[in-house]
C-alpha cells in the first residue's frame, strides 16, 4: 500500500520542478549575512525548493498550455529517473559543503563550528517542509479546478480554468490574512503586551526621590512598562561610575514614560518633560532624547557607556511607543513610533531652546534599530536651523531609514554601501567594529551625527529588490564579518535575506544587530566631541568587556 503511494506521489512530481527546486535547494544553503543553526536551515531550504519546484512546475505546464513539443511517456520516465539521480547528486554534495559555508561565518564571528550531524538534519526538515507545502499547493489546484468545472457550463474553458485559480487565489490569499495573519497577530499582540505589564519578583519602585517611578514622580511605577522600569533603574549609579574614574560622579537622571502613563504620545510627552524638569535635568552637562526599540527597550550597552563618558553628569529621556517587537510595529503600526518621536523633540527642544545658551545642557538624539529610524523622523532639518542642537547616534538603522538611504546612495564614490563616506565628514559619519569616525583632514560642523553600523546586520542590509538583483553591500571590499564565500542567487537570496531579518538578534555581541559597548564608546566620543585619553578609553572599553 505504502509503496503504491509512493510510486503514484512520484509519478505526480514535475520533472522540470525537481530540477529547478534542487537547484534552489542547493543555492539557499550558501552561507548569508547570519549563521543558521539547523533548524532554520531545513526550514529555509524546504521553502527554497518548493519555491524552485513552483518555479518549474508552472514553466512545464506553460510549456504544455503552449502546445510545444513534449517527449513521449517513456522518455519522461527515463528522464525523470535521471534527474532524480542528477538531484540527488547535486543535492548531497551541497549539503556536504553546507557546514563548511555556515562555518565561514561562524568564524569570522568568533563562534564554535557547526556539529557533524547538521547535513542528515538539514535534509530531513527540509524534505518535510516540502511535502507540507506540496501538499497546501495542491489543495490550492484542487480548489482551481473545481471552482473551473462549475465554471465551465457558463464559461469558455480556458477562461473558466482562469477563473478558477483567481477564485482560489482570492480564497487562500483571504484565509491567510483574514484568520492565519490575524490570529498569529492577536497571539503577538497579548504575548507582548503581558511581558510589558510584567512586574518581575525582587523589583520596586526607586526609594529616591529624584528616580522616575519613585513615590515623588510625575510618573507611577506600574505604568513605564517593563522596559522602561528597567531602564530607569538597571544603569550605573554615582559610586560606581566615581570609583572606576576616581573622581565624584553624579547621578545620571534616566526619564521614562511608559504606555501606561498617559493615553497618547502627546501626553506622554509632556509627563516626560515635567519630569525632566522636577528632576533638574536641565541642570546637566548633556541631555539625550532617546527613541527606544519597538518593545519600547533601550538598549544597556548605549545607555550606560553614555552615563560613564559625561561621569554621571548626564540625563536621557525616552517615551514608549509600543509593546511590539520592531518588526511586529513596523508592520501594524507605521509611523506610530515617528509621532511619538517627534511629540518628545518638540516638548524638549521647544523648552530647551528658551534657555539661555551658556545655561543649558548640550542636546543629543540617539536610537538603535526602529529607534534609530523614527529619531530621524523626530525633526526636520530645516525647523533646528536657527538654534541645532548638538548632534545625534543612530546604531543599526532599518533599511527603510529615509535619511539613511539617502546619505547612503549619496556616498563618496569608491567608498563601500556598508561604510559610506559622505561629502566632507563635516555633518555625517559613519563607522563600524573599526572605529572610522577620524577622517584625516575632516572637520566637523556644528550638529554631528554618527551612524553606527555592522556589515553582517540583516535590518539595516536587506535589500527587498534582492530576488532579482544583487544588494550593493556584496560589491568589494566587503565587510570585516560577511563570509567571503557568499553569493547572489534569484530569490534565493531573497529568502535568506528574509530569514537573516528575523534572526539579526541572534548573532554574537558586535556582529549582526547585537551592538557592543566598545563600538558605542567610540561612537558617543566622536559625537559629543569628548576628551578622553586614548588609554582610559581603552579602560573603560575593558571593563564593559568584562562585564
Amino acid at each position: 500500500m505504502m509503496k503504491d503511494w509512493a510510486e503514484r506521489f512520484w509519478r505526480s512530481l514535475s520533472l522540470a520542478g525537481l530540477l529547478a527546486g534542487t537547484l534552489f535547494f542547493a543555492a539557499s544553503l550558501t552561507p548569508s549575512l547570519i549563521p543558521r543553526g539547523f533548524a532554520v536551515q531545513g526550514v529555509l531550504s524546504g521553502i527554497a525548493f518548493s519555491a524552485g519546484y513552483g518555479i518549474g512546475t508552472l514553466g512545464q505546464w506553460l510549456w504544455a498550455w503552449l502546445e510545444l513539443p513534449a517527449p513521449q511517456a517513456r522518455g519522461m520516465r527515463i528522464a525523470k529517473q535521471a534527474a532524480a539521480v542528477a538531484c540527488t547528486g547535486i543535492a548531497l554534495a551541497f549539503l556536504w559543503q553546507a557546514s563548511a559555508w555556515q562555518n565561514s561565518i561562524r568564524d569570522l564571528m568568533g563562534m564554535e563550528p557547526v556539529e557533524s550531524a547538521r547535513p542528515v538534519q538539514v535534509g530531513l526538515i527540509a524534505l518535510a517542509v516540502f511535502i507540507a507545502l506540496l501538499a497546501i499547493g495542491r489543495l490550492f489546484r484542487l480548489v482551481g479546478r473545481l471552482v473551473s468545472r462549475r465554471l465551465r457550463a457558463f464559461l469558455p474553458r480556458r477562461i473558466a480554468a482562469a477563473s478558477g485559480i483567481a477564485v482560489a487565489a482570492v480564497l487562500f490569499v483571504g484565509v491567510a490574512n483574514g484568520v492565519l495573519l490575524r490570529y498569529a497577530l492577536h497571539v503577538a499582540d497579548s504575548s507582548y503586551r503581558a511581558m510589558d505589564e510584567l512586574i518581575e519578583d525582587g523589583t520596586s519602585p526607586p526609594g529616591d526621590p529624584q528616580k522616575t517611578g519613585s513615590a515623588a514622580s510625575l510618573l507611577s511605577w506600574e505604568g513605564l512598562g517593563r522596559a522602561g522600569r528597567d531602564f530607569v533603574s538597571s544603569g550605573p549609579s554615582a559610586e560606581q561610575i566615581g570609583a572606576f574614574l576616581g573622581r565624584e560622579a553624579k547621578e545620571p537622571i534616566r526619564v521614562y514614560a511608559g504606555l501606561g502613563s498617559a493615553e497618547t504620545p502627546a501626553e506622554r510627552a509632556k509627563l516626560a518633560l515635567e519630569e525632566l524638569k522636577r528632576v533638574g535635568a536641565f541642570e546637566r552637562s548633556t541631555l539625550v532624547i532617546v527613541t527606544p526599540t519597538g518593545t519600547g527597550w533601550v538598549d544597556p550597552a548605549a545607555a550606560d557607556t553614555l552615563d560613564y563618558l559625561q561621569g554621571g553628569d548626564v540625563a536621557s529621556v525616552a517615551i514608549q511607543y509600543s509593546y511590539l517587537a520592531s518588526w511586529l510595529s513596523l508592520l501594524v503600526e507605521p509611523g506610530y513610533g515617528s509621532d511619538a518621536s517627534r511629540a518628545l523633540f518638540h516638548e524638549v527642544y521647544d523648552y530647551w531652546t528658551t534657555l539661555p545658551k551658556d545655561h543649558r545642557p548640550k542636546l543629543y538624539l540617539y536610537g538603535l534599530s526602529l529607534g534609530a529610524m523614527n529619531s530621524e523622523l523626530s525633526n526636520e532639518l530645516f525647523e533646528v536651523l536657527g538654534d541645532p542642537y548638538q548632534g545625534a547616534l543612530w546604531a543599526g538603522p532599518p533599511f527603510a531609514s529615509r535619511i539613511w538611504r539617502s546619505i547612503t546612495a549619496g556616498r563618496n564614490p569608491g567608498t563601500p554601501f556598508w561604510l559610506p563616506r559622505f561629502r566632507d565628514g563635516s555633518y555625517v559619519r559613519f563607522t563600524s567594529q573599526q572605529n572610522a569616525l577620524d577622517i584625516p583632514g575632516a572637520h566637523w560642523g556644528p550638529l554631528r551625527v554618527v551612524y553606527l553600523q555592522y556589515a553582517s546586520d540583516s535590518v539595516t542590509f536587506f535589500d527587498p529588490y534582492s530576488f532579482y538583483r544583487a544588494p550593493e553591500w556584496m560589491s568589494q571590499p566587503r565587510g570585516p564579518d560577511v563570509s567571503p564565500q557568499l553569493r547572489w542567487y534569484p530569490l534565493v537570496s531573497f529568502l535568506q535575506s528574509l530569514v537573516d531579518l528575523a534572526f539579526a538578534t541572534t548573532t554574537p555581541m558586535g556582529h549582526g544587530h547585537v551592538y557592543a559597548p566598545q563600538h558605542y564608546i567610540d561612537a558617543w566620543v566622536a559625537v559629543m566631541g569628548l576628551q578622553w585619553q586614548p588609554e582610559e578609553i581603552a579602560r573603560l572599553k575593558a571593563h564593559f568587556a568584562a562585564r
